[in-house]
């Protein structure tokens, strides 16, 4: 088996036991601790979990075992999804934190994702300070009377009644709409932490019809929650005659929904209407990647509120958040963001809003969906060989610099039938080339159409 492994901002992932190897994972966890040990004034505690995946108990025991050399307290936050750990970072005031997960990527990977004080994902600049770390500097170990601690907490229960605590979430209300829905949580920390929500927000556990909930990590499907992967909940749905079903990816930081009837919805709306319940009750502009639909722009307007963009990735966009102070946020994998619960991705959250929503209105999941607009995405990319990434897209954001265009991340033109981004790859000679448009051929052609300009 080849070797895999991608260092980045978002931390080390790789396939574990060719690339993601014991020394990689202790070398790295170092470079967090001794990161640790410079930003904490006080004696620093990192808090760690994990998804489900079969190589997380051991590589959590390294990483625990790495921080507490260099005379950190670690705290155990077990099986937990990775907004959980986000939230236990601060309610611990903690000095960080450690999720084990790679998200959606298959069951032989898995991934060091880094936290700061703050619960979030670690900016730019300080990720690239862990990284060098990790490939210079003296080691700091202590000495065998100054290891770490350990402690073992499960802070799901606080996570859940915290969701239930929001302003607009009334368990009552959900409970007496009487919700029959199917969970899919790939076989990982999903299958827990949905069914404890939903039986917190009221729904009869007799009405939770569990498929793939066993945390054993041996995901039952591809993990990511694209609908070729979920022609199972999708049938379940329809002959479960079921509300909803509820799709999430191994760390449960992404959400993806089935309508009643057994119809996919896409990704991309979860954060529209997420935000399209939150706005009835709360003002506030909203913040979104450069990749996600412009259907989230045409909600706003129907609430008078404004949308701002910002470059691809998570911490991307919670940092736009804060510059303009959004009321909520997210990205069109499926991803909601409030800052009223935390800065981070959240599928519960996601849910106890899509659920309050359905139980305000006594509509379907069908027929909200159905008042939404209507785009389609498509997702191509081109191989570009020994040409520069950079050179191409310059010349793309000189071509049409007449148009509505962003260079923050790669080149976007928003079109009046469309828009077309383009960003290079990190880890390929490619050049990624989204595009969406009112119909499924047009947003193909827009995007073959670009990707023949990028090369011509």
């Amino acid at each position: 088996m080849s070797k895999t492994l991608v260092v980045s901002i978002s931390g080390v992932r790789g396939i574990f036991g060719a690339g993601l190897d014991p020394e990689v994972i202790v070398r790295f966890a170092s470079a967090y601790g001794r990161w640790i040990l410079g930003q904490a004034g006080a004696k620093p505690v990192v808090v760690v979990g994990r998804d489900a995946r079969v190589s997380g108990p051991v590589c959590m025991d390294m990483v625990m075992r790495t921080l507490q050399s260099h005379g950190i307290d670690v705290i155990d936050a077990g099986l937990a999804t990775t907004p959980t750990v986000e939230m236990a970072v601060i309610a611990e005031g903690a000095s960080g934190g450690i999720v084990l997960s790679a998200s959606h990527n298959p069951a032989e990977w898995n991934a060091l994702k880094l936290l700061n004080e703050k619960g979030e994902f670690l900016p730019p600049a300080e990720a690239e300070a862990v990284i060098s770390l990790s490939n210079h500097g003296a080691e700091s170990w202590t000495t065998w009377d100054a290891i770490g601690e350990q402690d073992t907490k499960d802070y799901l229960p606080g996570h859940i009644d915290a969701v239930c605590a929001l302003d607009g979430i009334d368990p009552d209300v959900i409970a007496g709409r009487d919700f029959r829905i199917v969970v899919d949580a790939v076989n990982s920390v999903g299958g827990i932490a949905l069914p404890a929500l939903l039986k917190r927000l009221g729904v009869r556990d007799e009405h939770i019809i569990r498929l793939h909930c066993d945390p054993t990590g041996r995901f039952a499907h591809p993990a990511e929650p694209l609908p070729q992967n979920l022609t199972e909940i999708i049938e379940r749905v329809g002959t479960e005659k079921a509300d909803l079903g509820l799709v999430v990816d191994p760390d449960a930081d992404r959400l993806a929904l089935i309508a009643d009837g057994g119809i996919y919805v896409s990704e991309e709306l979860t954060q529209v209407l997420a935000a399209d319940f939150w706005w009835q009750r709360h003002r506030g502009p909203f913040a979104t990647n450069l990749s996600s639909s412009r259907a989230i722009e045409d909600v706003a307007a129907r609430h008078g509120e404004k949308v701002y963009r910002s470059a691809v990735g998570e911490i991307n966009v919670v940092e736009r958040m804060k510059e303009v102070g959004a009321t909520i946020g997210g990205e069109g994998n499926g991803g909601v963001i409030l800052p009223d619960l935390h800065y981070g991705r959240d599928a519960l959250v996601g849910t106890a809003l899509i659920l309050q929503h359905l139980a305000n209105t006594g509509l379907k999941l069908s027929e909200w969906v159905a008042d939404m607009p209507v785009y389609h995405i498509v997702k191509l990319k081109t191989d570009i060989g020994e040409k520069d990434p950079e050179a191409l897209l310059a010349r793309m954001a000189e071509r049409y610099a007449g148009e509505r265009i962003s260079t923050i991340d790669g080149v976007k033109v928003d079109l009046d039938e469309g828009w077309v981004h383009m960003r290079k790859s990190n880890t390929e000679p490619i050049i990624r080339v989204y595009a969406e448009a009112s119909t499924a051929e047009a947003a193909t052609g827009l995007g073959t159409r670009f990707m023949a300009e990028l090369l011509s």
